[in-house]
């Protein structure tokens, strides 16, 4: 008796379009693991290329000038931006509209900055989110209040870095810290690094929260919350 097929000449047999969605699920699974390693790799190149580069920049200011930035050499206070006006305030850089002008004393310093996204916006990173949107990492520099484990506050100086995808300020925390949290160590949450609890915290927004949102209402075309971090500096 001859043999019959469950094919027709316009189809494909089941075990046919079993493989191909095997292949398409293998294919997806490449893809997605693409993305998490070229993400992880644009992380680790905003830390060394931008974060650590304004850290050792700012280094560079005090072994130079013999103060931190900002600071009277004249009758130094040890807190960044003792000569703004008003005194203490962010030193930012000219385009930022904060109190202070990094630029001008890294300048006058002759210290060379990261290259940052543009020759006068050196404090400016731009990346792409965890949804593919540009967002743009800024550095200012600032001294506030930082507790210890004990909950006892010290003034510190601090970079203060805006614009983080949390997913980046975790990654960035791991990589200072050694796992991400929000209220220890020497990379916090802005909103914490002052705090006087002694109880560990989460960043407060995830790739689930839209822009200027914690709604964890995020869509794959929106831009996605940022939050800001304070690394203290070591003097």
């Amino acid at each position: 008796m001859p043999t019959t097929t469950l094919r027709n000449s316009d189809g494909f047999t089941l075990i046919e379009l079993a493989v191909t969605l095997v292949v398409i699920g293998l294919i997806m699974a490449i893809a997605s693991t693409a993305q998490d390693v070229v993400r992880s790799a644009e992380f680790k190149k905003i830390y060394s290329r931008h974060i650590q580069a304004w850290s050792d920049a700012y280094q560079d200011h005090i072994d130079r000038q013999g103060v931190v930035v900002g600071d009277d050499a004249t009758s130094p206070t040890l807190r960044v931006n003792a000569l703004g006006n008003p005194a203490y305030t962010e030193l930012c850089d000219s385009n930022s509209n904060q109190a202070g002008e990094l630029h001008a004393y890294m300048d006058a310093a002759g210290i060379e900055m990261p290259s940052g996204r543009s020759t006068g916006r050196e404090d400016r990173y731009v990346y792409q989110d965890t949804n593919g949107n540009p967002q743009e990492v800024r550095i200012c520099f600032l001294n506030t209040a930082w507790t210890d484990q004990a909950g006892i506050a010290i003034q510190r100086n601090v970079m203060v870095i805006y614009g983080l995808d949390p997913a980046l300020a975790r990654s960035l925390d791991s990589t200072i810290d050694g796992r991400p949290d929000a209220r220890f160590g020497l990379f916090r949450q802005n909103t914490l690094s002052g705090s006087a609890t002694t109880v560990s915290s989460e960043w407060s927004a995830d790739s689930r929260d839209s822009f200027g949102t914690n709604n964890q209402a995020n869509l794959d075309e929106d831009q996605i919350a940022t939050v800001t971090a304070h690394y203290r500096m070591s003097q």
